[in-house]
């Protein structure tokens, strides 16, 4: 069996040793997890959102431990670790809820009684990424799990030890065995059979669109069902009449967070020219204030990359040509660290603004008017998340129903609440996660009439 090292990115020390599953162990997992669904399918409605609850009671016990490990295995600062962990608890209590309220419906017709029930897909393959390794895996299992589903997840292979830690705790809190399997390896043996193999109804994908088109062109040979959440390249738009200390100050929080590396970052952010130079002014010190370093310590807002490679992949995008504005702190020694860094581009197609450079990277350019900014914002193959900043009501809603992407915030930079459908337009993926429809995505509507005449 192949073994992988596991690296703390803010030490470049090895934390751990984990045994990478092959093919035959991928299929015998997917085997087990088609048996165990066969009575998963039939537990009681309340039984199962006992189970669920009792499993977001356990990870609120050990919520210090994963966290911890977190830190270690992903380099995410502590207090973004504790959330996420808390996140996991909280989204398995609100799934709890799913399964006595999986209601179908009952359809007038003439001759008899017409009836829907939602019925689970059966196993459900889910592959996780290495930028939010606890949150994203229980966006698909929770509400996989509570709609009468098996799951066998993947994580990612850069951070594998909070998925194994989670596994272990479902067997804790008394999900039977095999319902909830994680098998860590690489995504072109264990992902590559997800897609492949006829047991698995469907597979949850967070990742590049790269990646995501391969994964939907597979799984399109079976007809297999797939949700996809992949890259992004957020507007923020700044408009003169919002207020523009609050919209820099918080500019840097929606884009630097988890150190760039992640798909809802505001990595272009359009300010009105009326104001350009003055917010510019006014964001120096909010990145320069950024506290870049080691994220065991609660005072620390950014830490690491993931990788040396990523890092170096994240340079790559600074070019000679580049014009840098500002850029904030870095450590020195160990660790995989990059400053946050502002640039300004002097053309529409510098690959900074039109790749996903899923590091702490962010451009800056101006807009004339609300029809010049929607068009910048617009102007990209992806549509997943994005900010508006005025105080002009009617203007957030025109530009909030203009902009293509699937989660706006006004006045913020908040883009992912558990009891709200997360997703996005173009090639930023396909479905929804979250809120109260979530485990709709987990089943098939079967109709069925009964005559009485």
């Amino acid at each position: 069996m192949t073994t992988a090292q596991v690296v703390n990115p803010a030490t470049e020390e090895v934390v751990a040793r984990v045994d990478l599953v092959g093919e035959a162990e991928t299929d015998a997992a997917i085997e087990r997890a088609q048996w165990a669904g066969v009575t998963w399918r039939e537990v009681a409605p309340g039984e199962r959102a006992r189970m669920l609850r009792r499993f977001g009671d356990v990870v609120d016990a050990h919520l210090e431990e994963l966290a911890q490990l977190e830190v270690a295995n992903s380099g995410h600062t502590i207090g973004n670790a504790r959330w996420e962990a808390g996140n996991v608890r909280d989204l398995l209590h609100y799934a709890a809820g799913i399964p006595e309220r999986l209601l179908g419906n009952q359809i007038p017709v003439a001759g008899g009684v017409d009836i829907t029930f939602h019925e689970p897909l059966g196993v459900v393959g889910i592959i996780v990424p290495w930028n939010f390794p606890m949150p994203i895996a229980a966006w698909g299992f929770a509400p996989a799990l509570a709609a009468g589903n098996t799951v066998v997840l993947k994580p990612a292979e850069l951070t594998p030890l909070t998925a194994i830690r989670l596994g272990e705790l479902a067997l804790e809190a008394g999900l039977p065995e095999h319902v909830f399997q994680v098998l860590p390896g690489k995504g072109s043996v264990v992902g590559h059979r997800f897609v492949t193999h006829p047991a698995v109804r469907k597979v949850v994908f967070t990742g590049s669109t790269e990646i995501g088109t391969q994964i939907m062109a597979g799984c399109a040979q079976q007809v297999k069902r797939v949700t996809l959440e992949l890259g992004g390249k957020s507007a923020n738009i700044v408009f003169a009449d919002s207020d523009l200390e609050r919209a820099a100050a918080t500019a840097p929080y929606g884009v630097f967070d988890n150190a760039g590396q992640d798909c809802c970052a505001r990595s272009r952010i359009l300010v009105q020219r009326s104001v350009f130079d003055k917010f510019l002014e006014l964001l120096e010190p909010a990145v320069r204030g950024v506290k870049v370093g080691d994220p065991t310590q609660e005072s620390t807002e950014m830490g690491p990359l993931i990788s040396g490679a990523h890092r170096e992949r994240v340079a790559g995008f600074i070019e000679a040509s580049t014009k840098i504005a500002f850029t904030g702190e870095q450590p020195n020694g160990p660790g995989f660290w990059y400053p946050p860094t502002v640039v300004l581009p002097d053309s529409p197609t510098d690959r900074v603004l039109t790749e996903e450079v899923f590091g702490p990277v962010v451009a800056v350019l101006p807009f004339e008017d609300e029809a010049d900014a929607i068009r910048i914002a617009n102007d990209t193959e992806y549509g997943l998340s994005g900010s508006i900043w005025t105080n002009d009501v009617g203007r957030a809603l025109r530009v909030s129903r203009a902009v293509e992407a699937g989660n706006l915030s006004v006045n913020s930079h908040s883009s992912v609440r558990y009891w709200t459908p997360f997703g996005g337009f173009k090639q930023s993926g396909l479905g929804r996660e979250l809120g109260p429809d979530a485990a709709l995505a987990f089943t098939e509507t079967k109709n069925v009439f009964i005559a009485t005449q």
